[in-house]
């Protein structure tokens, strides 16, 4: 049982804002919110997200502590 009058007010019903824009409703401690990013316009979930190409990154750290991978010297 949870002890009275020491919990924070619910809003069932805050509102989510992004750039001024109501983007979504949700259950909050405060009647509303603003974000800056949200998955309406985060390039991980618009699919406009650039692809940062670390080819070989990984084998020239592989290959410079001899951590196998091709091309690594064997002992």
């Amino acid at each position: 049982m949870p002890k009275a009058d020491i919990h924070p007010k619910w809003y069932p019903e805050a509102k989510v804002y992004c750039n001024g824009e109501l983007v979504m409703t949700v259950g909050s401690t405060k009647p509303e919110i603003s974000v800056d990013v949200w998955s309406g316009n985060h390039p991980f979930y618009t699919g406009t997200q650039k692809i940062i190409d670390t080819e070989g990154r990984v084998e020239r750290f592989r290959r410079k502590y001899g951590m196998g991978g091709a091309g690594a010297k064997k002992k």
